[in-house]
Parts: structure tokens; sequence; C-alpha cells
């Protein structure tokens, strides 16, 4: 079974969300970078990340793990769903990408690196 694990908030200020989230949650961020910073309780984790101009929204994207990242995006496009971002490594074999249900929602896949 997949699991959702992580919800990444695109934001304006990452200082200010991040003062925001760590007062909200009780605890620093673990990883704390100009592109990324994360905050781990229990067992999932919250994510802030630079708005980009090019993102139409402002919504938090939930991100479902997944064993193999192709094949699930695979079937998701196969079952009417859009891509909007082919798998990207961004830290040392952790991949994303992203996709839209049929209602225009983004949603997140994510493949923790291979042993």
């Amino acid at each position: 079974m997949n699991a959702v694990k992580l919800v990444v908030f695109p934001t304006s200020d990452i200082a200010k969300s991040k003062g925001f989230f760590s007062e909200l949650l009780g605890t620093e961020p673990y990883a704390d970078s100009p592109y990324y910073t994360g905050f781990r309780t229990g067992e999932m984790e919250i994510g802030l990340t630079p708005a980009m101009p090019q993102q139409s929204t402002t919504a938090p994207i939930v991100y479902v793990d997944v064993a193999d990242i192709n094949s699930a995006l695979a079937g998701i496009i196969a079952k009417g769903g859009e891509k909007v971002q082919d798998p990207t490594d961004v830290a040392n074999g952790l991949l994303i990408a992203i996709v839209k249900n049929c209602d225009g929602s983004a949603i997140g896949l994510r493949q923790q690196p291979k042993a």
C-alpha cells in the first residue's frame, strides 16, 4: 500500500513560514536550505519550498510514497491523470513527480532512494 508521508507548502517567505511551522509543530526543522525546509512530526513530514512563478497554485501538495515512481506515474496517466512534472532526482536518489487528478489538483509522487 502506498502512504502519504509528506505535505509541501509553497511559500513566498521561507523565513516567516519556518517560524510559523516551528511554533505550530513545536520543533525546529531537520533540513534547512534555500530550496527546502523540512520538519518531521511523527511519521509525517511537513516541507516548505519557495513558491515558483510558474506554479499555478500556492496550495499544499500531498506526496504519496510509491515503490516505483515510473510505474505509478504510467498507471495514473492511464487512469486519466495528467503529468505535471517528470520524475526528478531532488537529493541523492530521492525521486519526485507531480500529477494532476481529474479536477486539476496537484498530487506528488515520491520514491525513496534505492539501497
